[in-house]
């Protein structure tokens, strides 16, 4: 995406990162769009149900799913789900989450090395003292036998507490010492340039690393990002480590990646939401996709404009028939890609009343604006920007339901195509 005067700025420049292999694969960095992923909280060893999780996940639109390997059964697992996956035609890159002993798993089960597509390792865990090298080592190795992508995640709850306790140390020493939460941020950024340098050395090329530095705190991430950017051109993650539950964990996302995306930094996004009880684990994904849509970087889905409502909107009509659009849109997305290409761009306006109503109506694609209070009972519909019809009675929603079909295979369906 080009920088505009008042639009996001250009890219931060970095290496491209090809992560999967067939029809799945995906491209992060590089200036390629910015990749969706989320993250499964299955138990891994339960394949069903963690092939069941990735499927659901995928369907949302996330594009990478990471699944936790913590142990043997865990890793065992890894290559029937992603059989399972494949044999229902679902090709999503898998990426290996691996804390603590994730050079004895890769190790001792090579089907899993070589089932995920990727692997995510935390420097603040991957092994202490005069471990921590060799066992580093030995993941990264086995990226390079098996050609796979690694991520190197330092993340504020697991710092590595050494070169934590040496920078501390030298800042107390110095003459003129920084506040402590600014030397974390320098250790947040140091530990995963480090890693990515060691990782380098080793053999693994800059094309295969993928660097995070994932805080809790939304100043501190877009600090820590800020430093990670200006620093290095290897392909970055974005996510606002445990951002929390429901709007706060939602608003708290946004603001973070929401400054970081706006300065042309991030080439892949997670929100991690905590789930309520029984929640759809595929919010996570839906709330990323807004995030880069509002933004304008990237385009899944038919824009809603709808008015929030006020005292001349008395009428629940105009609410009833904005969720249902949009709720009919989102639904009919998936098929639609398929036969109506660019259908994603369509732009529709469900407006409660005269005073914003027509003139949003115009500027959308398709739009109706329904009678407020006092008004008289009628619905003018809007089809690129002119007036195209008036709608009354109670078959109103019915009605612009059905426009918007027609409109939509008009413009979109091979008929239109062709036109065009």
């Amino acid at each position: 995406m080009t920088a505009s005067a008042f639009g996001p700025r250009a890219r931060h420049e970095t290496v491209a990162v090809r992560v999967g292999s067939g029809a799945g694969a995906v491209t992060v960095g590089g200036g390629a769009p910015i990749v969706v992923q989320s993250m499964t909280n299955t138990d891994t060893a339960d394949i069903e149900g963690t092939a069941r999780q990735i499927a659901a996940l995928a369907r949302a639109g996330s594009e990478m799913v990471r699944i936790t390997v913590d142990r043997d059964e865990a890793a065992a697992a890894v290559p029937h789900i992603r059989d399972r996956l494949r044999a229902r035609g679902v090709e999503v890159p898998i990426v290996g989450d691996f804390h603590y002993i994730g050079h004895k798993l890769l190790s001792e089960h090579p089907a899993c090395a070589e089932a995920l597509d990727k692997y995510r390792i935390n420097p603040g865990n991957v092994g202490f003292k005069n471990k921590r090298d060799v066992q580093f080592s030995t993941i990264v190795e086995k990226a390079i036998q098996y050609g796979k992508a690694v991520r190197i995640g330092a993340n504020w709850g697991s710092l590595d507490q050494e070169l934590l306790t040496s920078m501390m140390d030298d800042n107390a020493r110095s003459a003129n010492p920084i506040d402590a939460r600014a030397v974390m941020r320098e250790a947040m950024t140091r530990s995963a340039l480090m890693s990515a340098q060691r990782a380098e050395e080793i053999g693994l090329a800059r094309d295969r690393i993928i660097l995070s530095a994932k805080v809790s705190g939304v100043q501190d991430l877009v600090t820590v990002y800020r430093m990670l950017a200006a620093r290095s051109n290897y392909a970055i993650h974005l996510g606002l480590t445990e951002a929390g539950m429901g709007s706060k964990g939602i608003v708290a996302s946004s603001a973070a990646l929401g400054v970081l995306l706006q300065e042309g930094i991030g080439d892949t996004i997670r929100v991690s939401l905590t789930p309520e009880p029984g929640g759809d684990r595929s919010l996570e994904v839906k709330v990323a996709k807004e995030i880069l849509q509002t933004m304008g970087f990237r385009i899944f889905t038919p824009q809603v404009a709808a008015c929030p409502g006020c005292g001349r909107t008395t009428s629940t009509v105009f609410q009833e028939l904005a969720r249902d659009i949009q709720t009919y849109l989102a639904d009919s997305m998936p098929n639609w890609k398929a036969r109506y290409p660019g259908v994603e761009g369509l732009n529709v306006a469900v407006m409660g009343c005269i005073v914003n109503g027509p003139g949003e109506s115009k500027h959308a694609d398709i739009g109706i604006s329904l009678p407020g209070a006092g008004e008289t009972p009628a619905a003018p519909v809007f089809i690129d920007g002119a007036k195209a019809m008036t709608l009354r009675g109670e078959g109103i929603a019915r009605e612009f339901k059905k426009i918007v079909e027609d409109y939509i295979e008009k413009r979109f369906g091979a008929h239109g195509q062709a036109a065009e």
